[in-house]
C-alpha cells in the first residue's frame, strides 16, 4: 500500500467536498477512523467533517444506531450492517455523505467467527439520501495498517465517482 498515494486522493476529495459544500460523516469497524483521519490530514477539512463513529464493537455499532437485529440476522459483516451503519451516522449529523464499512482484517474474528472472512470488507455510501452498497475482497497483506488503508482506498474510489457523477460537469478534477 502506498500510504502517500491514499493519502493524495483523500487531500483530493477533501477539497472536492469543500468545493461542493457536502458535509460527511463517517461509522467505521474496520478502518477504526482511519477514513475520517484521511480527510482530516487536509486543512478547512471543519468545515466537512460533521463527526465519525469508530466502532469496531457489535455493542459500539448498536450504541450508535444500527438495529442489533440487523446484525444478528445479516451478521456483522454484511452489506446490510454497513448500510445500516451509513444511514445512522448520516442522520445522527445530519451530513450530506455518510459512510458505513466493516469487515475483517488478516484472521479470523473471535468475537465473530462464523461470519469473517479474511480480507472481505462491506461498506456503504449514503449519498444525498440514497444508499450505495459495495463488497470489496482485499488479498494478503502484510499489516492491519494496509488493510485500512486497502479499504480506505476502496471507499475513495467509489465516492469520488458517485461525486464527479453528480457533478454534472461543474467541478474540473483531475485524479
Amino acid at each position: 500500500m502506498d500510504h502517500a498515494i491514499i493519502r493524495e486522493e483523500y487531500r483530493k476529495l477533501t477539497q472536492l467536498l469543500i468545493e461542493e459544500g457536502l458535509t460527511i460523516t463517517t461509522m467505521e469497524s474496520i478502518t477504526s477512523g482511519q477514513i475520517a483521519s484521511l480527510i482530516t490530514d487536509t486543512e478547512g477539512a471543519s468545515a466537512i467533517l460533521k463527526g465519525a463513529f469508530i466502532t469496531y464493537s457489535n455493542e459500539a455499532k448498536i450504541k450508535n444506531g444500527v438495529p442489533e437485529e440487523i446484525i444478528e440476522r445479516y451478521s456483522v459483516y454484511s452489506t446490510e450492517t454497513a448500510d445500516a451503519m451509513a444511514k445512522a451516522c448520516a442522520g445522527a449529523y445530519h451530513a450530506d455523505v455518510g459512510i458505513g464499512i466493516t469487515g475483517t482484517a488478516g484472521n479470523v474474528d473471535p468475537a465473530n467467527p462464523e461470519a469473517s472472512v479474511p480480507g472481505q470488507v462491506f461498506f456503504s455510501i449514503y449519498y444525498c439520501g440514497t444508499i450505495h452498497s459495495y463488497q470489496k475482497e482485499i488479498g494478503i497483506l502484510p499489516e492491519r495498517l494496509d488493510y485500512k488503508l486497502a479499504a480506505a482506498d476502496a471507499v475513495y474510489q467509489e465516492l469520488i465517482n458517485l461525486i464527479l457523477s453528480d457533478s454534472e460537469g461543474d467541478v474540473h478534477y483531475e485524479s
